[in-house]
């Protein structure tokens, strides 16, 4: 990971003193990391624990298009915290946040495109396709907050799981390009993505102290996975009072508390919780499927950190 941080770093510079600046203030409040952890974890697996340029290459390609997306979501959101520093929008504007977003998603195209890795670049593109695809439908059916189950997981496969698929396919493309391999931690990936996301809803329903407040998602009209539970198994009189106070109470602290409660007394909770732990034992399915070494071991360790971290 070291290594990988200089070279990242390396892979954000520019002549603009004002990006320099501006990237450097980026890399110093990194979050998890867990995306390049994937591709070097699946690149080591499949490899006897070798990884090799292009593993480096994929996974700065990865960090430096999420970062890209992550900086463009804060200004869509308008939003001036990230992992509890302040966001780039809220320090430089919203003009220069969307320029840094657009430079460092060249970047990460550049990086693909001048060392000849087009199967890594294809995976990419993918990924940052249907994200972009995700978050409009996303956005479509918030407005008429008549989102099914099936319609939610399309969202957050799209929305968020894909990146995670994208960094396992990448992982394993960057050692064993046109095998089995790739799609197989591709679906990995994206059990993994669809567990991850099923997690960050719950925190909207939780007391911890996780960098966003509680009951954000229902203040922005986001349907998650516990509140369609709950539109689906209640009274139609609940089912009114739940849409009328999400269109036209959510900026009510008061209302967005009963919601909440609600949720939890109707077992929406329980529900997404038993969803999230099929999507993670469905991930360590595919890959007990291979032989044991200490790569795998970490992969274990991510998939079940995934559904037990706290934030």
């Amino acid at each position: 990971m070291e290594l990988f941080e200089s070279k990242f770093r390396e892979s954000m510079t520019s002549q603009v003193a004002l990006l320099n600046r501006i990237t450097y203030y980026i890399v110093n409040r990194k979050g998890k990391q867990m995306r390049p952890m994937f591709v070097f974890l699946t690149a080591k697996l499949l490899n006897d624990g070798e990884v090799n340029e292009r593993t480096y290459r994929g996974a700065s390609v990865i960090e430096l298009i999420h970062t890209a997306t992550l900086v463009h979501d804060d200004v869509v959101d308008e939003s001036d915290k990230r992992r509890g520093f302040f966001s780039i929008n809220a320090l430089w504007k919203n003009k220069i946040a969307v320029l840094v977003g657009d430079y460092l998603l060249s970047k990460g195209l550049l990086l693909s495109i001048d060392n000849g890795d087009f199967d890594l670049l294809r995976i990419i593109s993918v990924a940052v396709r249907e994200m972009s695809e995700g978050e409009l439908l996303q956005i479509e059916k918030a407005r008429r907050l008549d989102i099914t189950e099936e319609v939610y997981y399309d969202i957050i496969r799209q929305k968020t799981a894909t990146l995670i698929a994208a960094c396992c396919g990448l992982g394993a493309c960057s050692v064993k390009p046109d095998s089995n391999d790739v799609e197989t931690f591709r679906k990995f990936g994206e059990l993994c993505g669809m567990a991850f996301q099923i997690k960050d809803d719950l925190f909207d329903y939780g007391e911890e102290k996780i960098g966003k407040p509680t009951g954000i998602d229902i203040k922005e009209q986001k349907m998650t996975l516990p509140l369609i539970y709950a539109l689906n198994n209640c009274s139609k009189k609940e089912k009114s009072w739940l849409i009328n106070s999400i269109k036209n109470h959510n900026k009510n602290k008061k209302r967005v508390k009963e919601v909440i409660a609600f949720v939890k007394k109707i077992g929406g909770l329980d529900y997404a919780v038993t969803k999230m732990l099929a999507f993670k034992d469905e991930a360590l399915y595919l890959l007990n499927t291979y032989p044991k070494s200490d790569y795998k071991d970490a992969l274990e360790l991510m998939v079940n950190y995934v559904v037990e971290r706290k934030k």
